[in-house]
């Protein structure tokens, strides 16, 4: 089973929040960074959980 592992990280130019994606979990850096758009890491992480639960639910 793979592992990734999230981080919320807040951008210090706007203040807002991003995510930070690494494959393999231990990875030094991430995989994928999202852009600067979330309220909260509250907000970022359940956003990218919707996300990942419509697409796992969608039809191939």
């Amino acid at each position: 089973m793979a592992l990734i592992r999230i981080e919320p990280v807040q951008d210090e130019r706007t203040g807002r929040y991003f995510l930070e994606i690494y494959n393999p979990h231990d990875a030094p850096a991430p995989f994928v960074t999202t852009q600067p758009r979330y309220a909260s890491a509250t907000a970022a992480e359940t956003d990218l959980v919707a996300i990942l639960a419509a697409a796992a639910s969608s039809a191939r």
